[in-house]
């Protein structure tokens, strides 16, 4: 079993503070809906990265608690290289919110030890429900 990295984002939530998410998405109207759905949920929006590189560096710079990846991004590297970037690196897990979730898929995903599933298309109460699933995982406050 493998556990975050004490210095991981979640580690540096203070209690009251909503919890702060990074949006990997490429298509903006989606990125927005979603960013706009967390923070009326109470979350804290850390960031939204259009591709896989602008997620990674977000996620050094940011430190969320949570990363909510899409696997089909804009550029080079997709989702999956991304998360596994990011959870080597910082600590910092994925909930993947995509189309793409066949058995190859997951198992190629493993390496980032993904939160979650969720399967497009999903509406915003789900996203949300999601999130406070991955982060209550994480032994976090699912709250807001």
């Amino acid at each position: 079993m493998v556990f975050a990295r004490e210095d991981a984002a979640g580690s540096q939530k203070r209690p009251g503070e909503p919890a702060r998410l990074l949006i990997v998405e490429d298509d903006y109207l989606v990125a927005s809906e979603m960013e706009a759905a967390l923070r009326e949920a109470g979350f804290a929006v850390a960031g939204v990265a259009g591709s896989a590189d602008e997620g990674i560096r977000l996620a050094a710079l940011q430190h969320p608690a949570l990363v909510i990846m899409d696997i089909r991004l804009q550029g080079r590297g997709d989702g999956i290289e991304a998360a596994i970037e990011v959870f080597r690196a910082h600590g910092i897990r994925s909930l993947f919110a995509t189309a793409h979730a066949d058995p190859a898929v997951r198992r190629r995903a493993e390496p980032a030890y993904p939160l979650g599933w969720l399967p497009k298309p999903y509406t915003m109460d789900a996203l949300v429900q999601a999130v406070r699933r991955a982060l209550r995982d994480l032994g976090g406050s699912a709250q807001p």
